[in-house]
């Protein structure tokens, strides 16, 4: 049975995965600003309430891990953050506010989680197809989606910088998923995926996705949206 870290489990796809991992019999931390009355008492899930933007909450990770946990298998950048806003009206404070959530954060808990990383490890980033090079784009996303290109290029660096510890990191860059966010982005538009398909999809390739991939982005869409 794996260890296994998600962010942004307090409600669709990271709250599915977090369900799915632990019915499978895994260990699981969740992280999230809110813990789910869902998760809780789940034998399986460990839950903390922590805005990884912030050191003192990344502190907390930390102590939880050095008390109990001796590895990580699995850690599944799932948490997101997303404004729509013509490009024209977008501050700078919008652009750090969700650079913070979708890529400073996600540096930092690569940091807090790496002593516990080794051979075998699969560190996964949820990305947008609107992050990739070459695929469509949309107006009022500028934010977000040059966020999620971000991120990209860094778990390819990171794929080729840990490369003889035997750390995997890989990209899976979604399109469409009905979720709170997709809502906010195209208000009325009804995705074929429910986050509980993707997160079933997720799990199984943060289990094995790392035997085939390393520091690869791999479109997971069937519309975008």
């Amino acid at each position: 049975m794996k260890k296994i870290i998600i962010t942004g489990t307090s409600k669709g796809i990271g709250h599915e995965m977090a369900l799915q991992f632990a019915a499978a019999g895994h260990t699981v931390l969740a992280l999230s600003r809110t813990v789910p009355q869902t998760l809780l008492g789940n034998k399986n899930i460990s839950c903390l309430a922590v805005d990884l933007t912030q050191d003192a909450d990344l502190d907390r990770v930390s102590r939880f891990l050095s008390d109990g946990w001796e590895h990580v298998d699995i850690l599944i950048h799932n948490a997101g953050a997303l404004t729509l806003k013509p490009f024209a009206e977008l501050t700078s404070q919008d652009f750090e506010d969700i650079y913070k959530v979708n890529v400073f954060a996600v540096a930092a808990l690569t940091r807090t989680v790496l002593p516990y990383l080794g051979k075998g490890s699969h560190v996964v980033t949820i990305s947008s197809m609107g992050g990739v090079q070459g695929s469509s784009k949309f107006s009022g996303l500028a934010a977000y989606s040059s966020s999620k290109g971000a991120v990209i290029t860094l778990s390819e660096l990171l794929a080729e910088e840990y490369r003889d510890q035997g750390i995997s990191f890989n990209v899976l860059a979604l399109g469409a998923v009905q979720t709170e966010m997709l809502a906010k982005a195209f208000p009325g538009y009804e995705a074929p995926l429910s986050a509980q398909h993707m997160a079933k999809f997720i799990v199984g390739f943060a289990l094995d996705g790392h035997h085939y991939f390393n520091g690869k982005v791999l479109p997971v869409s069937s519309t975008t949206p």
